[in-house]
């Protein structure tokens, strides 16, 4: 079988990814490590033990592939990532308060809810919650 054992959003600032991403959206610290002259490897994954074979990367963005690609993600208005939420609304009114911008508001989009934020680093990232 095969699972999905790692997946990686590039970001402007890896520091300030993983900030954001923990300190705000929630998720842990899985790897942290200094890779020397400013570089870091950073993986987070969701808190609490859930999903812990599923680490997202935080990459940084620089570069002639991931630049144009970043840039015409985010010009589209699509997600680079999209993350399952239990209660939408809640979460919405949670990162709201933590001064999150959000670029969609909360909507129904056939059987899920989805809203769309800013991560801060060059990302609009969605939140999903299955209807019904």
């Amino acid at each position: 079988m095969i699972k999905v054992a790692m997946t990686s959003v590039y970001v402007d600032d890896v520091a300030k990814a993983h900030a954001f991403y923990t300190g705000v959206l929630g998720f842990e610290t899985r790897t942290h490590r200094d890779l020397g002259g400013g570089a870091l490897f950073v993986t987070v994954g969701a808190p609490h033990g859930a999903q812990p074979d599923l680490e997202l990367l935080l990459e940084p963005g620089q570069g002639p592939i991931a630049e144009p690609y970043r840039r015409a993600v985010r010009e589209a208005g699509l997600p680079s990532i999209v993350f399952s939420v239990d209660d939408l609304r809640a979460e919405y009114e949670r990162l709201r308060g933590e001064g999150v911008h959000f670029v969609r508001d909360p909507e129904e989009q056939g059987p899920v809810l989805t809203a769309l934020l800013d991560d801060t680093v060059g990302n609009l990232v969605q939140l999903t919650q299955p209807l019904g």
